[in-house]
């Protein structure tokens, strides 16, 4: 069960450290590099990666404005122990550092919105592969942001938002290896399992169930989502909601053992929901921080 959350704070770009009981924030890193999405923590290490500076257009506002395109995303640590920092792949490899996550062979794996393609590297910088590259042409609609992985069943999950309230997200899912004789931009074992969803962002695998925050347009977006994993060759059902009213909702950490899930938001909102089916079941879902800037990446920080 964990008592802390790390989160990054979007503008100015840091790594909070946020105790989920007494709600106290703490700054862990003071600058990630600009545009920090995804982060997760292994084996004593922080890792997260962040999206670049964009170019900026004055002329069209918001993040419509904002340029990504660019190759100077990046992938960083933190060890825990010493403070020491390190780039786990040097600038350039990345366009646009999406979600982040690990698993348990010492590999990471991150979502490259610009970049079109999900990306793996172990964590000491070494055997670094794309498993996922759409078509440029694809445009927006191939931008993948959300990663989860699955490595008892051999499964990679992802995200691919679509355009901004545009109802046309999607939810895929592939091997974690390539099928023999294949490279990542022409695989043949890519299932779609969810398609017209709103605009799906960040996802969290939890025993057989698959969660997902979602940024879309109310009522199905800017929620938190479930749905159980669907068997090969099928489908996923109709995905049930778990909580609304996000200011568009990002990061996701779900803790089993205790029956929460943890989203935040580009409103500086970070949430506890309770489980429908845990021990936290009935519960009010409650809200642990309101900061004054965007909340990306989230991630527990569980007991040494």
């Amino acid at each position: 069960m964990a008592k802390e959350l790390l989160a990054l704070q979007l503008v100015p770009g840091r790594v909070l450290r946020i105790n989920i009981e007494d709600c106290t924030v703490r700054t862990l890193v003071e600058d990630t590099g600009p545009g920090p999405d995804g982060i997760t923590v292994d084996q004593g290490t922080v890792y997260w990666t962040t999206m670049g500076a964009p170019i900026v257009d004055p002329s069209i506002p918001g993040e419509a404005g904002l340029d990504f395109s660019r190759r100077n995303g990046g992938l960083h640590a933190l060890d825990l122990d010493t403070g020491a920092r390190r780039d786990v792949v040097p600038t350039g490899v990345i366009t646009t550092g999406k979600q982040l996550t690990h698993d348990d062979a010492g590999s990471l794996y991150w979502g490259d919105r610009e970049g079109h393609r999900v990306t793996r590297v172990r964590t000491d910088g070494t055997g670094l592969t794309d498993l996922v590259v759409t078509p440029v042409e694809d445009g927006i609609l191939g931008e993948c942001v959300g990663v989860a992985v699955d490595r008892n069943r051999g499964h990679l999950y992802w995200t691919q938002k679509g355009p901004a309230k545009g109802g046309k997200g999607r939810i895929f899912r592939a091997g974690l290896e390539f099928p023999a004789g294949e490279a990542a931009a022409n695989r043949s074992d890519v299932e779609l399992l969810w398609s017209g969803l709103p605009e799906p962002i960040d996802l969290h695998l939890d025993g057989d169930w698959l969660y997902w925050t979602d940024r879309g347009a109310p009522p199905h977006g800017n929620t938190l989502n479930r749905a159980p994993l669907p068997a090969p060759g099928t489908t996923g059902r109709a995905p049930e909601i778990l909580a609304t009213g996000f200011s568009e909702a990002i990061g996701l950490a779900v803790d089993h053992d205790a029956g929460f899930a943890y989203v935040c938001d580009l409103g500086g909102h970070l949430c506890a929901i309770p489980l429908p089916d845990g021990p936290a079941a009935g519960e009010t879902p409650r809200e642990i921080v309101t900061l004054p800037d965007p909340i990306t990446g989230l991630c527990l920080l569980l007991p040494a």
